[in-house]
């Protein structure tokens, strides 16, 4: 069967009814999230983890990727009309649009938002679709060495991924892979850290550790912060629909966008950031009106926009076929497959191809839903952003807990859930990133176990973990990812600070 014919096959597990409510209330929620300043698709999905555990797989699944495509889509609106980014992503955004939300053109800077993010959307999920097969081939003749130099790849990924240093983010790695090693041991049955405790026997839960480190710990920290006092919404005046000239200065940055955002998203050691900086500098440098840009050019809102929301597809590639994750939320989303007893990888591609092939159908469903939800009802989205924040967080703390009980009904874990929360705060208030834990407690003990098999075929002989063309390369690919992202950041870091000093000159 040919990439058309396993399409059509999940457009028709897509358009089931509940699939198509669960498509809904994700790209709903993971607008309303979005907009909301200081919460992320990331802490959206920790949340409904626990939730969802007993739902549909495939229906949760759909929900969750819908949340991150809405949580791209939503974090455009609080950068321009509040100039406060919600995400990392949507910094660039917050340069130009912010300055046209205060000259009166918030209408059209989030129409060519709200469309970019759609085009962007729509090209990367296809494309999604016709490059995952390709890879899902080459990744069938992996053995043991080859996966376990992927894993590597993994943890190195996400150590210098995120956060500003690579020292930190490998810190938080470690942390765990240590608390991956909680629990029994698989090979030998012999117990691991678990200091007598019978509960720890069983080893670490994801969904708890996710919801702490990311709900409780976010909670905690912006609390902390204590009352900044209001902040400024700029209105939005006039029309939201796009003049003729602005759909002609905005078509080619979406197109160039999409092109940038996509391949940096299917990176290991990608990004949304470092699409939405590039296409930046790439809309400044290409621009007609450079007068413009510092002054609320609607080329520097299409272009990284569709750069943005491209990424989010691409990121989707190395977390469907590989089983690696590149951002938070995908980090989140691999602790969702896991809940349901699923790897993604090559195999689940083999195993469940319904599945699947029905999750990526319905991401070309969620774009459509979005764009109606976005225009329309942008005036709802915006009365979203006067929450008080105290309800807000106290309404995430309560569902925290709720959800961490009705998953599994324990003292102890609500105790984990506490422990793992304060962990949580103290890593944010010394920038230690919170992904790398997560990733670590679930790949652990998958790199763990590859390994063990490899040193068993070739009897100890630790040479063996480099002499597989495949895992040499992953391995040489680990040691670029430590790098490469370092030398990105700098570059595009480094033009956004000279655009922000420029435009307060």
């Amino acid at each position: 069967m040919g990439t058309f014919d396993f399409l059509l096959q999940g457009l028709l597990v897509a358009v089931q009814p509940m699939n198509l409510v669960y498509a809904l209330i994700g790209v709903t929620l993971g607008t309303a999230v979005g907009v909301l300043p200081g919460i992320g698709p990331a802490l959206t999905v920790a949340l409904l983890l626990p939730v969802t555990y007993k739902l549909d797989p495939g229906g949760s699944l759909i929900m969750f990727a819908g949340i991150y495509y809405g949580g791209m889509y939503g974090g455009s609106t609080t950068s321009i009309l509040l100039n406060t980014p919600g995400e990392s992503s949507s910094i660039v955004t917050a340069l130009e649009g912010n300055k046209m939300a205060r000259a009166g053109r918030g209408g059209p800077a989030l129409a060519t938002a709200a469309i970019g993010s759609f085009v962007a959307g729509l090209i990367a999920t296809l494309a999604l679709a016709f490059i995952a097969p390709y890879i899902v081939k080459l990744a069938l003749v992996f053995g043991p060495r080859e996966y376990f130099a992927l894993m590597v790849l993994a943890f190195v990924t996400v150590s210098s991924a995120f956060g500003d240093s690579t020292l930190r983010g490998l810190t938080s790695l470690f942390v765990g892979l240590t608390l991956a090693c909680i629990g029994i041991d698989q090979l030998t049955g012999q117990t691991r850290l678990s200091f007598g405790v019978p509960d720890l026997l069983d080893g670490i839960e994801v969904t708890t550790l996710a919801v702490a480190m990311f709900a409780i710990g976010e909670t905690l920290y912006i609390a902390a912060q204590g009352d900044r006092g209001p902040d400024k919404v700029e209105a939005v005046k006039g029309s939201v629909w796009m003049s003729a000239m602005d759909w002609a200065r905005s078509w080619k940055p979406w197109l160039r966008g999409t092109a940038i955002g996509f391949p940096i998203g299917a990176m290991p050691a990608g990004g949304a950031e470092i699409g939405t900086f590039l296409s930046y500098a790439a809309e400044k440098r290409l621009t007609k009106h450079p007068e413009e840009f510092g002054n609320g050019a609607i080329e520097g809102v299409a272009g990284p926009e569709a750069a943005n929301n491209a990424s989010a597809a691409g990121t989707l590639v190395p977390l469907l076929t590989l089983g690696l994750p590149t951002t938070a939320t995908a980090a989140i989303m691999l602790a969702g497959f896991q809940q349901y007893g699923l790897q993604p990888g090559p195999l689940l591609f083999a195993t469940n191809p319904q599945l699947v092939w029905g999750l990526i159908a319905s991401l070309v469903i969620a774009n459509f839903m979005l764009l109606v939800l976005n225009l329309p009802l942008i005036g709802l989205w915006v009365k979203l952003l006067t929450i008080p924040k105290p309800w807000l967080y106290a309404g995430i703390l309560l569902f925290a807990t709720l959800g961490t009980i009705g998953a599994n009904p324990s003292v102890f874990e609500l105790g984990m859930l506490l422990a793992f929360g304060l962990l949580g705060y103290v890593m944010r208030v010394f920038g230690y990133p919170i992904a790398p834990v997560v990733v670590g407690l679930i790949l652990g003990p998958l790199a763990e176990q590859q390994l063990r098999r490899a040193l068993s075929i070739s009897q100890g002989d630790i040479t063996v973990l480099f002499t597989s063309p495949i895992a040499a390369v992953l391995l040489v690919i680990a040691a670029l990812a430590l790098v490469v992202p370092l030398i990105l950041r700098a570059r595009g870091r480094g033009q956004v600070l000279a655009q922000l000093a420029a435009s307060e000159d």
